[in-house]
């Protein structure tokens, strides 16, 4: 579900929404020598009821690929990664001007031949949102997930905001689909009202289980970056929405722990150029 805040009443009854992603990392140096580069691709596929004053449940699910492309074998942590995961938005107004976010989650992160419940996480993302006025939506929120090899639960803190500073800039958090943390941050323009122009960024960070083979048999590894796009989007009528992205991966660093939770190694890579593609289709 994305954490976007919309002041926007939706339909009553069932609502679908289809989503995809395709992006290509390039080429990036790593500390330990050699380039690595990324493609990735979700789709997620989502059923809310909308009911009356604002309030929904739901069902998402999706699934993910990371084809990650080392130059040098010897220093090639992990290769094809699995992304799958399940979540139930609510969603539900308290009193005239506030909104509750709810979205309990489970996730599955795996190389290819590692076990699937190996790489299982769960937890919950939450907040709530008050419409200040009719141009300014914003609150607090924050994600508490488990961890590969940890104990301790992973928490973060996020801010929902929907803001129309004018008629045609905008400012919003939202999920997005395939992102591994919480909500980004999106500065948008409306060309008109089909197009738009939008800069985002947002932090990401991806932990998987390995398979028992390779530098870390049956340990964890990850990914962490903070990718910034500009994105030209095209919405035809409210059902479609089509954007394509460039931009650049920014503070990236891959980590490899073993089967115990220790760190074997953590290499800091290049800044990486990032270009992709995404689609919605809602009906």
């Amino acid at each position: 579900m994305s954490a976007t805040v919309s002041s926007a009443q939706p339909r009553e009854g069932w609502v679908y929404q289809l989503d995809g992603l395709a992006a290509f990392q390039g080429d990036a140096s790593l500390d330990d020598g050699g380039e690595f580069s990324a493609n990735r691709a979700f789709l997620r596929a989502t059923a809310l009821y909308n009911l009356e004053e604002g309030t929904s449940v739901g069902l998402s699910t999706s699934f993910g690929r990371f084809d990650y492309n080392f130059s040098e074998a010897e220093n090639q942590p992990w290769e094809d990664i699995r992304d799958i995961r399940f979540s139930v938005p609510v969603r539900f107004r308290v009193g005239n001007n506030a909104t509750v976010f709810v979205s309990p989650q489970v996730r599955w992160d795996y190389q290819s031949g590692a076990s699937t419940s190996d790489g299982r996480t769960y937890g919950v993302f939450a907040g709530v949102a008050w419409k200040l006025n009719e141009r300014l939506t914003i609150g607090p929120a924050f994600g508490a997930f488990s961890r590969l090899e940890d104990s301790d639960a992973e928490v973060f803190p996020a801010l929902l905001v929907d803001w129309d500073i004018n008629d045609r800039w905008n400012l919003n958090t939202g999920s997005g689909i395939g992102a591994t943390q919480g909500p980004g941050l999106t500065l948008s323009y409306a060309l008109s009202e089909e197009m738009s122009l939008s800069l985002a960024a947002r932090s990401e960070r991806i932990r998987f289980r390995l398979d028992g083979d390779g530098l870390a048999p049956d340990g964890v590894g990850e990914d962490k970056s903070i990718p910034v796009v500009l994105a030209f989007g095209y919405a035809p009528n409210p059902g479609v929405s089509l954007n394509v992205f460039a931009g650049a991966e920014l503070d990236g660093r891959l980590t490899l722990d073993d089967r115990n939770g220790n760190e074997l190694s953590r290499q800091e890579y290049d800044t990486a150029p990032l270009v992709g593609f995404a689609f919605r289709l809602r009906f």
